[in-house]
């Protein structure tokens, strides 16, 4: 021991502090590298970013819920923009061309009121479409499936007004999903 009550550090015992440091460092080094393992950097169907483009047609509302196809087709559009790997045709026809209908929009009740097990307090929206991708040049369908789209709300005294504010999170969450199966698909 030293004077002031601290430890004297023997050239072992300091070798064997530097080479457990040395260990712990190397097993971070490892670990961080071994979960980056599976990333790959820009697109995943091996074009170049923006090397496609992508024309987005309204899609048909089969419901009775107004101003759907709007949303959908705005919220998507958005999507692919910020996606990055397609370009979007906004003037002349796109490579893939992607189009769907409107099959289903659900309200369905997920909580309720404390003391009242009638009155609904939350509802889960969710919007069913049925998305087609299809390449402009050869006609081969690269996407033909039902695709979801959710979101939650609190209901207030204007359930209408609720629904009408709730629509772009529930068009933007479709859009993710619709993105993400253009962006990953195996086509």
């Amino acid at each position: 021991m030293l004077s002031d009550g601290a430890p004297a550090w023997g050239g072992a015992a300091l070798r064997r502090l530097r080479l457990a440091a040395a260990g712990v460092a190397w097993c971070l080094l490892l670990s961080l590298l071994a979960g980056c393992a599976g990333y790959r950097l820009g697109p995943t169907s091996g074009l170049p970013a923006g090397a496609k483009s992508v024309q987005v047609n309204l899609f048909q509302n089969r419901t009775l819920e107004p101003r759907l196809s709007e949303a959908v087709a705005q919220a998507l559009r958005k999507r692919l923009q910020q996606d990055g790997a397609f370009k979007l045709a906004t003037r002349d026809a796109g490579d893939i061309v992607v189009s769907g209908v409107i099959t289903r929009y659900a309200r369905l009740p997920v909580s309720f009121q404390p003391r009242d097990v009638i009155t609904a307090r939350d509802f889960d929206l969710a919007l069913y479409v049925q998305v087609t991708a299809e390449d402009r040049a050869t006609g081969k369908k690269l996407l033909d499936r039902e695709v979801r789209g959710r979101t939650t709300v609190r209901v207030s005294a204007d359930l209408p007004s609720v629904e009408r504010q709730a629509l772009p999170l529930l068009a933007e969450d479709l859009a993710r999903n619709v993105t993400a199966l253009l962006v990953d698909g195996t086509w």
